[in-house]
């Protein structure tokens, strides 16, 4: 039977484990020179709405590194920009590619496509969501801390989709989260509560980014403005001015503190400069990462293993 991924709820802790080591694995191979072809005649569909640099690119990377093809789509290069219906659009590509990742809007539409196609279908990030980008980001832990138990997570800044899927990941791996967002810019009630961590003590929510990265082994970041919220940046950096991750909240940290970000970064906004050349920002290993993690998920869904 297929399996989706739309949110990391759609995973146990056993699927986590299982990704993070044949990730590891399949780039340990390559960096040796391994070329693993386990997808030859497999197709990768790709629909972004949304501009995307390291996403789309991983994906590509990940699927020709397999040994299958990756067909990249706009929406307005296909029939969905003419009214066709999402479910129609995903029967018919359903007859013609093995997997389909979907970078959009509203994340409504990755969930009707995966009801109505049988094929896998992976979000690659919608307004809700953004689960591949976590599994990169927890295996960039698991290679700098040895693993992810009792290691104290902070996120500082917008509560986004990034934000709402570390929530999802903490949910099901027990992870030691701390959200720290202002006011009016937290995680929404409905994502807590479908990630049933309103009674978790090991998730924590704070309006104090100071206190939040207190002895913190990982500080996490992302913009202020998401895509499709660049007209509230303006407003948004007033409100956002304590949530900068620079050298002063990190005085608050271990000395080993990771500090990550999805990227793009936005430079003197959520994070300073010095932070994002100093040695322990772990940016480009993350977005490394991205291609060996999208190899594991491929090979997961595709081949159904």
């Amino acid at each position: 039977m297929k399996k989706d991924l739309l949110s990391l709820l759609d995973l146990e802790k056993d699927d986590f484990e299982t990704l993070f080591k044949r990730a590891i694995q399949l780039k340990e191979r390559y960096a040796k020179g391994i070329l693993d072809k386990l997808l030859t005649g497999k197709t990768l569909g790709l629909i972004f709405d949304k501009k995307s640099t390291r996403t789309r690119v991983a994906f590509e990377t990940a699927m020709i590194q397999l040994g299958g093809h990756p067909i990249y789509m706009s929406t307005q290069d296909t029939q969905i920009s003419r009214n066709e219906p999402a479910k129609d659009t995903a029967r018919v590509l359903s007859r013609y590619i093995d997997c389909l990742a979907m970078r959009t809007f509203d994340h409504s539409l990755v969930e009707e496509f995966a009801k109505s196609s049988t094929i896998p279908v992976i979000n690659a990030l919608t307004d809700s969501f953004h689960p591949c980008q976590i599994l990169s980001d927890l295996m960039t832990i698991i290679e700098y801390k040895g693993g992810y138990e009792g290691i104290k997570i902070v996120w500082v800044g917008d509560g986004n989709n990034v934000a709402n899927s570390w929530v999802n990941a903490a949910s099901v791996l027990d992870l030691d989260l701390t959200v720290a967002c202002p006011d009016g810019f937290g995680i929404d009630a409905h994502i807590i509560e479908a990630a049933s961590a309103g009674n978790k003590s090991h998730i924590r929510f704070t309006n104090d980014p100071m206190k939040a990265v207190k002895d913190a082994d990982v500080v996490y970041t992302d913009v202020w403005a998401s895509m499709g919220d660049e007209d509230e940046l303006s407003k948004r950096i007033d409100v956002f001015r304590d949530f900068q991750v620079n050298k002063s909240l990190l005085s608050q940290a271990r000395k080993d503190v990771l500090v990550m970000h999805c990227l793009p970064a936005h430079r003197g906004e959520e994070i300073s400069e010095d932070v994002l050349e100093d040695k322990n920002s772990v940016f480009w290993d993350q977005a490394e990462n991205k291609r060996h993690m999208h190899k594991a998920i491929l090979e997961k869904l595709i081949l159904r293993n």
